[in-house]
């Protein structure tokens, strides 16, 4: 299994009745769970060889209108946002990002704990991100689309909210073929992107933040 197989699971939606009844069966099949998972990662070059003496509370992520749904968002031609149907990801966008970004700083940072934001009291600093762009764009109805990642992130201090960094994360992945496992494989693919490029930039904040002096 590839890693973008691995990165993207396929959760089975199983349904539990206790009906006496055919009338009370749904013929509508449940939409399939998509799960976004970080790869194996590998760290930056140039990051620190040891660990970092800091805490991060990552933030849930604060999504653009449109986007903010457990459902996989589609751009067509025309500027028209809609959605795959049947197909849904395992939870609202913010949430999932949130986990994930809190794994790929797991899997390619060295810092001391990385948390989510339950825990921001307990952390020196913050990670936001504000996602502008999780789409799939299609150019033309006969080709498979691009997915489109753009992330804008700050990192800062817990104690007096000061920001100490900004930066970007963008990413696009064109899918193999036009079809939803392809296209969802697209979509880990260019996440793991994005999210690597802001892994390295907070980690080399927070390095040069945690330096002796």
């Amino acid at each position: 299994m590839n890693r973008c197989a691995r990165r993207a699971m396929v959760l089975p939606v199983i349904c539990l009745a206790a009906c006496t009844s055919s009338l009370f069966q749904s013929k509508v099949a449940p939409p399939t769970i998509y799960v976004l998972s970080a790869g194996d990662g590998s760290p930056a070059s140039g990051a620190p060889a040891g660990e970092i003496p800091v805490d991060l509370a990552v933030l849930k992520p604060k999504v653009r209108i449109g986007l903010e749904t457990d459902r996989i968002a589609v751009l067509y031609p025309d500027r028209r946002l809609d959605y795959f149907a049947d197909a849904r990801w395992s939870g609202p966008l913010g949430e999932v990002l949130q986990d994930l970004a809190v794994q790929e700083f797991h899997s390619r940072a060295h810092l001391r704990t990385v948390s989510a934001d339950a825990s921001v009291f307990a952390s020196a600093y913050w990670l936001e991100i504000v996602v502008t762009d999780f789409q799939a764009e299609y150019t033309s109805a006969s080709t498979a689309p691009t997915v489109r990642v753009h992330f804008l992130a700050r990192i800062g201090s817990s104690g007096d909210r000061r920001i100490l960094g900004q930066f970007e994360g963008n990413a696009q992945q064109a899918a193999a073929e036009n079809r939803l496992t392809a296209i969802v494989d697209a979509y880990a693919h260019a996440a793991d992107t994005a999210l690597a490029q802001i892994v390295a930039h907070a980690e080399e904040t927070l390095a040069k933040i945690s330096e002796p002096r």
